[in-house]
């Protein structure tokens, strides 16, 4: 079984996380997967749209700590930090426009894949949660997501906080698109984007293009300052998420 599926539905695809055995953590495999999939849509020019979401009703809780925490370790343990980069950078420079479906949780690392969505539907029940201030971790990557998209107040707000936040609550926060009853979070998700891939070639990829000029610093710089101001502080190094 693969950790990441992908399923083509004419002019978009799902990725969808694949361990539910586990909740849908975070390992070495999932994160290849992860950025594997992402590059192999987009090299297609006829996908328009990118849905994420979780297998079995549930996004993600974080990462695998049973794996993490193996004796003996895994072999990609050593690689981690890198295979993790290499996901953010590969969601960072997608040019398809990236819709995710938040069921039940996502939680830490789980949160930083959901945050890297342009837009998010989440479950009014379902909440996503940085959690990590409260494990003595750092976050840089929720920090940086957040950073690029939202104010210093609500990164604050979720970073510092260490709560979960629910799906109105996200929605008047402007960190969720929308917050569909539960149950119907994957249906209306996908309304929406079969209604961006009616609109002309490429449109949508124009818009997220000129979206992303205005950001001054690439994928490498930009998780630089993050992990970098994480280094500064002592944190400890597999705190990744």
């Amino acid at each position: 079984m693969r950790e990441v599926e992908i399923v083509v539905h004419g002019r978009w695809a799902e990725l969808i996380l694949n361990r539910p055995e586990r909740r849908n953590a975070i390992n070495g495999p999932l994160g290849l997967a992860l950025a594997d999939g992402l590059r192999t849509i987009n090299s297609d020019p006829q996908i328009q749209v990118v849905l994420l979401r979780g297998a079995d009703g549930a996004f993600c809780s974080g990462l695998d700590l049973k794996e993490f925490n193996a004796d003996p370790p895994p072999e990609w343990l050593v690689r981690f930090g890198d295979i993790w980069r290499a996901t953010h950078k590969a969601l960072f420079q997608s040019k398809k426009p990236l819709v995710v479906a938040l069921e039940r949780f996502a939680i830490n690392g789980g949160a930083a894949l959901a945050l890297a969505g342009d837009l998010m539907f989440v479950g009014r029940e379902s909440f996503l949660q940085v959690g990590e201030v409260r494990q003595g971790m750092a976050a840089p990557y929720n920090m940086a997501w957040l950073r690029l998209r939202h104010s210093a107040a609500i990164t604050a707000r979720l970073a510092l906080t260490g709560h979960r936040f629910y799906g109105r609550e996200l929605v008047e926060m402007g960190v969720a698109y929308a917050a569909p009853k539960e149950g119907s979070v994957v249906a209306e998700a996908i309304a929406l984007v079969e209604e961006l891939v009616d609109y002309p070639d490429q449109a949508l990829e124009r818009i997220k293009t000129t979206l992303r000029a205005y950001d001054d610093e690439n994928a490498d710089a930009w998780f630089d300052r993050a992990t970098q101001a994480t280094e500064r502080t002592g944190s400890p190094p597999r705190a990744v998420t």
